[in-house]
């Protein structure tokens, strides 16, 4: 599946799930930290990240060399929980599937070929995906939390409520 339909597709996927939902107030309560967390997680990574400036390899890209999507999975499977929906964890599971192979792949290709030197040390160390518990690699980045700002992590969070309440609504 084309990278560049990954957004849309997104986009999609969510109206979809708000569809399909038969959320509980268990189910958005138990699904709560898996949001949370993939939300920290993506403001953590975003704080460190001045994309195609520098190359990110502190904080938590030194766990994984991609923290954003990682966070991005625990988000989604939060939202999954949250739904109470066979069909919705289904549909998620398949949107990761059909995208996000490829996507990393890309930027791996990318950022070899703008950081050579650097990316290499840094993939010698850093798993692709899976994190690694103890930080590796040659964490060079800081965190600054003007970069929430500029790469607008502050969109997600800020859109996090709103989803909450579609699915407090749609359960009722």
């Amino acid at each position: 599946m084309p990278s560049r339909l990954r957004v849309p597709a997104g986009y999609l996927l969510g109206a979809g799930a708000l569809v399909l939902a038969h959320p509980t107030p268990r189910s958005l309560l138990l699904a709560l930290p898996l949001v949370l967390a993939g939300e920290a997680i993506r403001l953590w990574a975003s704080g460190h990240l001045e994309k195609t400036r520098t190359l990110a390899t502190g904080g938590p890209y030194a766990h994984t060399r991609n923290p954003l999507y990682a966070g991005s999975a625990l988000l989604a499977l939060g939202i999954a929980a949250a739904s109470a929906s066979p069909w919705v964890v289904l549909a998620v599971a398949g949107y990761f599937l059909a995208f996000y192979p490829r996507v990393v792949r890309e930027e791996a290709r990318f950022l070899r070929e703008k950081f050579p030197a650097e990316y290499q040390e840094w993939a010698a160390e850093v798993p692709l995906v899976w994190p690694r518990l103890s930080p590796g690699g040659p964490r060079r980045s800081r965190f600054d939390r003007r970069r929430v700002a500029l790469n607008r992590e502050w969109r997600t969070a800020a859109a996090l409520p709103a989803v909450a309440l579609l699915l407090y609504l749609r359960g009722r």
